[in-house]
């Protein structure tokens, strides 16, 4: 059976770099904190404590940005309403475990005082600690 070829890198990528990277993820918080503020009241209002409430965060925000990001959009809302991709080092799309692993490596990135994520301002290919751990890069489109 022929499996389809990913897309190859263009001859010049365009790196997404730290500030659009960074608006997009605040795009992506808003939409998450519009989908997980509700169910958390909710929780609240039904006794189930407050460790419930953040294993649900944890679990929906990874599942937004891994099954986004290994769709066909390659991208979250965020990422997608900004032009901008997710890929494989050679261009191609990620699976959901990859992207899965990808997501969990950010809270590393975070969790090293943030230098994860500033490493994107001074990498040649933009990419944060969490990209170069699961060979991704983040590409803008052509719009």
């Amino acid at each position: 059976m022929d499996m389809p070829m990913p897309p190859a890198l263009p001859a010049q990528p365009r790196y997404a770099g730290f500030w659009i990277r960074l608006l997009a993820y605040i795009i992506d918080a808003i939409i998450l904190g519009a989908l997980t503020f509700p169910l958390a009241r909710v929780l609240s209002m039904m006794g189930i404590g407050e460790q419930s409430s953040n294993v649900m965060s944890i679990a929906i925000s990874w599942m937004y940005f891994a099954v986004f990001e290994s769709s066909g959009w390659m991208a979250s809302p965020g990422k997608k309403a900004l032009g901008l991709i997710v890929t494989d080092e050679q261009g191609g799309q990620l699976s959901v475990g990859r992207a899965t692993r990808r997501y969990f490596a950010k809270i590393l990135s975070a969790l090293l005082l943030g230098i994860g994520f500033v490493m994107i301002a001074f990498t040649a290919r933009k990419q944060g600690l969490h990209d170069k751990m699961f060979h991704t890069l983040v590409l803008r489109t052509e719009r």
